[in-house]
Order: C-alpha cells, then sequence, then structure tokens
C-alpha cells in the first residue's frame, strides 16, 4: 500500500526539482493502491511542489464544441481522469480559461502561467500556459500513461506549424466566468486524424538523448521529460521531416 511518505520519497529519487514548474498528465489506476486513494496521490505532488508550481491538464475538448460551446471555469469537468478532476476543485487553485485546453495550477505563478490561454486560437498556443512550459524549462511526468498523452507535443508541433493538424475556420466558444461574464474565444481545432496516437514512436529517441528518463510512481512507470530538451529535439526531428507524426510506423533506426 502507498502512502503519502512513499509517495513524496519516490518523487525525490525521480529527481524533480521541487522549487521548478511540473506537469502531470495521469492514470490514477495505474499507480495500484495507495492509503486514502487519488486526494493522497495530489496531497504528495501538493506537499512536494509547496515550493514550486503545480500543474495538471484540465482539458474539456472531448464535449466542448460548436454545438455545446460555452465552458464553465468553475464547474466543466476534466475529460483527463480523475486526479485533474479532484484538482482542478481544490483550495487555491487557478484554472485557466481556454474552452478546450485549460490547465489547472496551484503555487507560485500559478496565475501568471493561466492568465493568457483564451486570449489564443488554438489548443497550444506558444503564448499559453503550454508555451510557458517550455520558458519555465518545465518538468512534464507521464505517470502511468504514454507520450500519447503528452499535450506538450501538440504544442511543439503547432509552433513548427506543421501543416494539417488544426482546422482552417473557427468554431465561436464561449468562457463563462465564475460570475457568469462571457468571453468569446473563437477557437481552431486539432483536426484530421488522432496524430498524439502516433507520438510513441519518439519515445527511444527522447530517452536516448536524455530529454526523459523512466522511473515509477506506486505501481506506475512514469516518463520524467525535461520540456525544453523534449521541444529541442522534437523540433529538430519535425523540421527535418514533417511527416514524423503522419503515421504510426515505427522510426526507422
Amino acid at each position: 500500500m502507498h502512502t503519502i511518505e512513499s509517495l513524496m520519497k519516490q518523487l525525490e529519487q525521480l529527481g524533480i526539482d521541487s522549487k521548478g514548474t511540473l506537469l502531470v498528465h495521469s492514470s490514477m489506476k495505474s499507480m495500484g493502491p495507495v492509503e486514502g486513494g487519488a486526494d493522497t496521490v495530489l496531497d504528495a505532488f501538493t506537499a512536494y511542489m509547496k515550493d514550486g508550481l503545480l500543474v495538471l491538464p484540465t482539458h474539456t475538448w472531448s464535449y466542448i464544441n460548436a454545438d455545446n460551446p460555452r465552458f464553465y471555469v468553475d464547474r466543466s469537468p476534466s475529460c483527463v481522469g480523475i486526479l485533474p478532476e479532484l484538482f482542478r476543485k481544490r483550495p487555491d487553485v487557478v484554472r485557466s480559461l481556454h474552452p478546450t485546453h485549460s490547465v489547472a495550477a496551484l503555487g507560485r505563478d500559478a496565475i501568471e502561467l493561466t492568465n493568457d490561454d483564451h486570449r489564443f486560437d488554438t489548443p497550444c498556443a506558444r503564448g499559453s500556459a503550454w508555451g510557458k512550459m517550455l520558458d519555465r524549462r518545465a518538468t512534464l511526468l507521464l505517470v502511468g500513461v504514454d507520450l500519447r498523452r503528452n499535450t506538450f507535443i501538440h504544442g511543439v508541433e503547432e509552433w513548427v506549424d506543421i501543416p494539417g493538424r488544426l482546422t482552417d475556420d473557427h468554431e465561436m466558444l464561449y468562457t463563462v466566468l465564475p460570475d457568469g461574464t462571457e468571453i468569446s474565444v473563437p477557437s481552431r481545432r486539432h483536426c484530421g486524424l488522432s496524430w498524439s496516437q502516433h507520438f510513441w514512436k519518439v519515445d527511444d529517441v527522447l530517452e536516448s538523448e536524455g530529454a526523459m528518463h523512466k522511473g515509477r510512481l506506486g505501481d506506475a512507470v512514469v516518463r520524467v521529460c525535461d520540456a525544453a530538451a523534449v521541444a529541442k529535439v522534437i523540433t529538430e526531428m519535425l523540421k527535418d521531416n514533417p511527416e514524423l507524426f503522419s503515421d504510426n510506423n515505427p522510426l526507422d533506426h
């Protein structure tokens, strides 16, 4: 049975900078039995990162669209698992205002990280929280999920401007603040294939280049990614081959 103490010890062993910025993608069930369940996992992250910034994705892309265009910051549920959903409701957690790709943040600079997302018409704009992860040299922690869940790679594709990834046209979406204020957010969406299903292809490359290492949290296999190093490696690969993630075939070695 994993405890808050054992989880914090594992975070330390993974080499995560407790004063830095940590973004967590997660599968709670992959972690095995935890005393106190999901709340204990969040308590461990929060305590470990108390002098830094803890960020979880609170995406709503699966159901916010032209037919259902209103994203309620305080009550639209996250579609990416139990930990983000519980985290966004916690005291002092700040949620960004992007209608489909919001994040929730707790700690130093939480407001600065989250305050611009709704100003952009794409999911992972360079000036959004996803781009700020790069500026902050964040650590991206994938708990029991692989690179197919690494939204940051969508960002890298967007910044390199790979064609065919986003709709040309905009949907009119609205972000609704807790006081009822509505903000119009015309939005382009990811389109075409589920490109992220192909992100696994660079797993070995990121590891061999030192941009990622693996370890354990609870029972889960975790990937610890250096956002800046990941961006550098994948940007170079995309410039060499813009079709890198256009199919599901392994890379030629």
